[in-house]
């Protein structure tokens, strides 16, 4: 493993932080002792350190476990750097095949919920020749979004199946409770990495919530090689407001059967 010279500075903070991983003859403790001293010396606030940090072994996991053969010598290359605002980016590439996990539930498929639970945006790229993971954490508090995270009005039902999830939604999901929803539908999916059906069939007259929850369970699911089923009736507030904001476009609305 060798920590190569940050590429930028200001001040006494370092700006930009590279790693060269060797899957065969690094370990994860070592990769996370060298981005934690990085951070240190960033001056990093201590949360968003944390939270990146674990997005980041989770990503470098994921390249071990699945983007090389076991026992072999592949390579995982990470970066960080600082922005002015205080938000702190990185990206872990490595040049392996990495494989989707099985629809089946099991264990694996959790390092993608982990990874956006604790960072604000994760981009996955896939192509023949790798995969990069880009994962952002802003310096924002999140007692915001905490405040945000009621649940009144509606009812979150998860049936787990052979094939994936059905998450059922009852009542009204306004904008306001638009976060509990998201974080439901997502822990659900895995972060996007098990196949979910969304059923509103029930889902009340106040939609937005729901919306936006939609768009994030689909957007994870597309950077995890799925796609989101949303069952929906025609004619009703659910369906229109899912057709109106371009829901469509980035999963399967479905009318249901019966």
């Amino acid at each position: 493993m060798s920590a190569l010279p940050p590429a930028e500075s200001s001040g006494t903070h370092v700006e930009r932080f590279t790693l060269d991983f060797r899957t065969h003859s690094t370990s994860l403790a070592e990769m996370r002792r060298s981005f934690d001293s990085w951070l240190v010396s960033a001056g990093v606030d201590d949360d968003v350190a944390y939270d990146l940090l674990l997005a980041v072994n989770e990503a470098v996991s994921n390249s071990v476990e699945h983007a090389y053969p076991p026992g072999a010598d592949g390579r995982v290359l990470i970066s960080a750097h600082l922005k002015a605002d205080g938000t702190l980016c990185a990206v872990v590439s490595d040049d392996g095949r990495w494989r989707v996990p099985p629809a089946a539930l099991s264990g694996r498929g959790r390092g993608l919920l982990l990874m956006r639970e604790n960072v604000d945006q994760v981009v996955v790229d896939r192509t023949s020749r790798g995969t990069t993971v880009s994962l952002c954490r802003s310096p924002r508090t999140r007692r915001s979004e905490a405040l945000d995270d009621r649940q009144d009005g509606h009812e979150v039902l998860v049936e787990e199946r052979d094939t994936g999830v059905l998450v059922t939604v009852r009542g009204d999901v306004p904008a306001g409770t638009g976060a509990a929803l998201r974080r439901s539908l997502l822990t659900a999916a895995r972060g996007g990495a098990v196949p979910v059906v969304v059923d509103l069939g029930d889902l009340g007259d106040e939609t937005a919530g729901a919306v936006h929850a939609v768009f994030a369970v689909a957007d994870a699911a597309s950077a995890a090689g799925n796609r989101v089923v949303v069952l929906a009736r025609p004619d009703t507030p659910a369906w229109d407001a899912l057709t109106a904001s371009g829901v469509p476009h980035v999963a399967d609305v479905v009318s249901p059967i019966g």
